[in-house]
């Protein structure tokens, strides 16, 4: 199971304190004013729960740095510190050596709960057998922190932090359809008039009487024939009526944004600490 540094998990960590970082506190033996080293980092698992404290053992080993199970310590915000619970030297200069860059995989971390058991518990055979009868058999297949309470759990007697309440309202916007136009086109009909003037031809025929009529003419210029004798071709105009489509308008659909404050009313609850000493004096911080 993957381990994270609380800052790169959460980089709003400090909130779950109360806005409070327990890097940087000073670590002491449990009941002691020996101060072992300082918090360097906090490690939490996949689900974000803490894990281990990274602590630079300076006061005690120079130079170097290791994992504390969580469950084996005990944090006082009233005096800024944190408390090992049974941490021996002899203890620290067995824990395996912390490297920040290194990956800790479940070798490592068997390693570092191995030097706070009585007896290591591990997935070998061997071991099992030099195990005390009702100790579990463990394999990183298997293991869950869970499994060991003492190294992990995170109880109120030695994690105490009050944590105060409030209830605030967000405000969030949700987008619901709150309609829909739809534009369409639908053909109406109509009985349109043309007027196309047209020409027709038409021949006509008069007969007069010449101003020489009765005048004898000269021998040989009268041509008695039969048969044509003038040829007019007669044209007449019909009117040639089609339709075209031509573009009369258009039309652009767009859509423009209306913009309101919307004000919501609801009762938030907030708690106050109340303190109870009975007639000793208090004081609040």
């Amino acid at each position: 199971m993957a381990l994270y540094k609380v800052a790169d998990y959460d980089p709003n960590y400090r909130d779950v304190f109360q806005g409070q970082d327990i890097k940087d506190m000073s670590v002491y033996g449990e009941g002691s004013d020996d101060k072992v080293g300082s918090v360097n980092d906090i490690l939490v698992d996949e689900e974000g729960r803490f894990r281990y404290l990274v602590v630079d053992l300076g006061f005690w080993i120079f130079g170097k740095k290791v994992i504390m199970p969580v469950g084996r310590t005990r944090i006082d915000y009233n005096s800024n510190r944190i408390y090992a619970i049974g941490m021996t030297r002899e203890q620290a200069e067995n824990l395996p050596e912390y490297d920040e860059n290194q990956v800790i995989d479940y070798d490592y971390e068997e390693k570092v709960r191995g030097v706070y058991r009585t007896q290591p518990v591990e997935a070998s055979a061997a071991l099992e057998d030099s195990a005390p009868l009702d100790a579990p058999a463990y394999n990183r297949e298997t293991y869950k922190y869970d499994n060991e309470p003492n190294l992990y759990n995170v109880n109120d007697t030695d994690h105490q932090n009050i944590k105060l309440y409030e209830e605030r309202l967000i405000a969030n916007k949700q987008r619901r359809k709150a309609g829909e136009v739809a534009i369409g086109k639908h053909v109406e009909t109509e009985t349109a008039t043309v007027s196309v003037p047209v020409e027709k031809e038409r021949v006509i025929v008069e007969r007069v009487t010449p101003a020489d009529a009765g005048k004898a003419v000269a021998p040989g210029e009268a041509t008695f024939n039969e048969g044509e004798v003038a040829h007019m071709e007669i044209y007449e105009e019909n009117a040639d009526v089609r339709k075209e489509a031509f573009v009369r308008e258009e039309v652009k659909v767009k859509k423009e944004i209306e913009r309101d404050t919307v004000e919501a009313k609801e009762t938030i609850r907030r708690e106050e600490l109340d303190i109870d000493s009975g007639n000793l004096p208090t004081e609040k911080r």
